[in-house]
């Protein structure tokens, strides 16, 4: 019996938080993985916990041999952990094969038949499960409506684009119905612009099926295009799970800091609390505040994190006490068409990046290299290192504080 097909308002439903108690899509628990290599283990994946809601579309981030893929193909079947449980919408999967999974795979070879057409390779699955002729023309059909390959059924792969390709391989996998989609690196073989398109491509598609995508990827530009949440990997391990707004604005860790968009960091000892603010004086003029909170209290060493765009450039000495405040000097300045990176050396060395939209204004006028200069910034774009927005509490009545 063929899986049914998501309700027509599927595409409409937001992803149900499986961390309020609702049954998650996919979960794994305890998850680890070790092969054996040169007389040793090595661990590609450490104790990794992690709930994935329903209808949500989900990637697993992080640099190459992270873990990330690994865990990806264990979600599939095509690894079985060395300890832990994954489990499918409750039920254990670990020694279940991958044929008997209610999940399909996307891979970055999209590993068409050469001598079967667009319909053909789409049917393909269809009619190894059996399916009625009429069932197979219909579910196709929309299938190639939905990827906008309408009119393009009968083309041989080699007759057709990358980007046309890359959704051939897409059709495929979700005419079965499948209640998650796992895509590793799909977009890997594209050129820029259109592994952009696809990006969004990809996000309508999900929007309208209404199933589960679990997306891999080293790319933190797709991550943060096409998420509602993902987890940032490292060496086997979990750095941080959230939505792309708060891994960007509150990294917990360094590496998630470096690894998703560009950070600066400056260190410093707070001096004193003010106003809901504590403030590192580095000079009698030079200052970085930030709000307080529990790893920014008076006589603390903290990591600041401030973005490069968060920061603007400025000759006037005349900066407002309720502003962050640093001096240095320009090293270097490049020209990147939207926008223009420079690079200012503060005190003590650290070089510090910012980044400036070509839009000239009379407060910023141009800079050049070798120019003494205030960096300046609002204190609510200060972000101490590893420091977690404090958990909402839900009350009875369904109110937060």
């Amino acid at each position: 019996m063929a899986p049914s097909e998501p309700s027509a308002g599927a595409c409409c439903a937001r992803p149900t938080d499986p961390a309020q108690g609702g049954l998650a899509a996919i979960e794994l628990v305890g998850v680890e993985k070790r092969f054996a290599a040169g007389g040793h283990d090595v661990t590609a994946v450490e104790h990794v916990d992690l709930r994935i809601a329903e209808g949500e579309f989900f990637s697993l981030l992080g640099p190459s041999g992270c873990g990330k893929t690994t865990t990806l193909r264990m979600i599939a079947g095509f690894e079985e952990p060395t300890s832990g449980q994954i489990l499918l919408h409750g039920r254990d999967m670990v020694g279940v094969p991958p044929f008997r999974r209610d999940v399909n795979m996307v891979f970055q070879q999209y590993a068409l038949f050469p001598h079967m057409d667009v319909f053909e390779n789409v049917a393909f699955g269809l009619r190894r499960r059996k399916v009625a002729k009429d069932e197979i023309a219909r579910r196709v059909t929309a299938m190639l409506r939905m990827v906008e390959l309408t009119g393009r059924e009968r083309h041989k792969p080699r007759q057709l684009s990358g980007g046309q390709q890359q959704r051939v391989a897409l059709a495929r996998a979700l005419v079965n119905h499948p209640r998650a989609l796992l895509l590793d690196e799909p977009l890997g073989a594209l050129d820029l612009k259109l592994r952009q398109a696809m990006q969004l491509e990809l996000k309508r598609i999900q929007r309208e099926v209404g199933i589960t995508f679990v997306y891999v990827t080293h790319d933190q530009g797709e991550a943060l295009t096409m998420s509602d949440r993902l987890v940032v990997m490292n060496q086997g391990r979990i750095e941080q799970l959230g939505t792309p707004r708060e891994l960007y604005e509150q990294p917990a860790t360094r590496f998630v800091a470096g690894f998703i968009g560009t950070s600066n960091i400056l260190r410093g000892r707070v001096d004193r609390e003010s106003g809901g603010l504590a403030i590192i004086q580095l000079s009698s003029d030079e200052r970085v505040l930030v709000p307080c909170g529990p790893a920014a209290r008076t006589g603390q060493e903290i990591e600041v994190i401030v973005r490069p765009e968060k920061m603007v450039l400025l000759s006037d000495d005349a900066i407002p006490e309720d502003r962050c405040a640093v001096r240095g000097r320009v090293r270097e300045v490049v020209y990147l068409g939207t926008s223009t990176s420079y690079t200012v050396v503060v005190p003590g060395g650290t070089e510090v990046t910012v980044f400036r939209q070509n839009a000239t204004s009379p407060s910023e006028a141009d800079v050049t290299e070798g120019q003494d200069v205030w960096l300046a910034w609002a204190p609510e774009h200060s972000y101490v290192l590893g420091e977690q927005p404090q958990a909402e509490e839900e009350h009875a009545d369904g109110t937060r504080v």
